[in-house]
C-alpha cells in the first residue's frame, strides 16, 4: 500500500472556471467523480480523499492561486506523509496541440508558473506531472488572453472525453508508476 498526492493546478473563483489554465482543476474534478470522493475545503486547498486498489488518494485543487500552488502542494505532501515520487502534478500546456497528454516523470517548468512554485517549494523538479495540451492558437502577444481564455464550443464538446483519458492515466499511475504509465499515454 502506498500514499499518493495528485494535483490539479488552476485559479479559484468565477472569472477562472472553463479557463485553459484550468484544466488542472477539470482533471481533478473529473477523477474525483469517477472515484465517487467529493471535495471538502481543506488548507490551501480544496480536498479529496479515496483509496484506489487499497492505495490511499489525496487528491487536491490548491485554493492559492496558481502562481503559489507550491504552498498547497509541500502542505499536503508533509500532512499526508506522501514522498515526492508519489506526486502527480496535472496541468495545461501550450506546447500540445488540444488534448493530447503527456506525461514526465520529470522536467523543467516550460514557463509555467504554477510548477515554477511547485520546484522551489518542493527544492527539486523530480516529481510527476502529466501535462494536457491546450493548443497554442493566439496571435502575437495574446498568451496571457488565450490561456485565462474559456474553451471553444469545440473543445468543451471534448474535454469530457479527453478527461477521461487523463483519469485512466491517473489510475495507472497509482497502480503502475510513472515509468509504464508514460509508455503507455504519452501522445494519446
Amino acid at each position: 500500500m502506498m500514499k499518493y498526492l495528485i494535483v490539479g493546478l488552476g485559479n479559484i473563483g468565477a472569472e477562472y472556471e472553463n479557463t485553459r489554465h484550468n484544466i488542472g482543476f477539470k482533471m481533478a474534478d473529473a477523477l474525483a467523480a469517477d472515484a465517487g470522493a467529493s471535495f471538502e475545503s481543506g488548507r490551501y486547498a480544496s480536498v479529496a480523499q479515496f483509496k484506489y486498489r487499497g492505495n490511499p488518494v489525496t487528491l487536491i485543487k490548491p485554493t492559492t492561486f496558481m502562481n503559489l500552488s507550491g504552498k498547497a502542494v509541500s502542505y499536503w505532501l508533509k500532512e499526508e506523509n506522501i514522498p515526492v515520487e508519489n506526486l502527480m502534478v496535472c496541468v495545461d500546456d501550450l506546447a500540445l496541440p488540444f488534448g493530447v497528454i503527456r506525461i514526465r516523470q520529470n522536467g523543467s517548468e516550460a514557463g509555467h508558473n504554477g510548477l515554477k512554485n511547485i520546484t522551489e517549494m518542493l527544492g527539486t523538479q523530480q516529481y510527476a506531472r502529466l501535462r494536457f495540451g491546450i493548443g497554442n492558437d493566439f496571435a502575437k502577444g495574446h498568451q496571457v488572453d488565450f490561456v485565462l481564455g474559456k474553451w471553444s464550443f469545440e473543445e468543451l464538446k471534448r474535454i469530457g472525453e479527453r478527461t477521461k483519458v487523463t483519469t485512466e492515466a491517473l489510475y495507472s499511475f497509482i497502480t503502475n508508476g510513472v515509468q509504464r504509465t508514460m509508455n503507455t499515454f504519452n501522445g494519446k
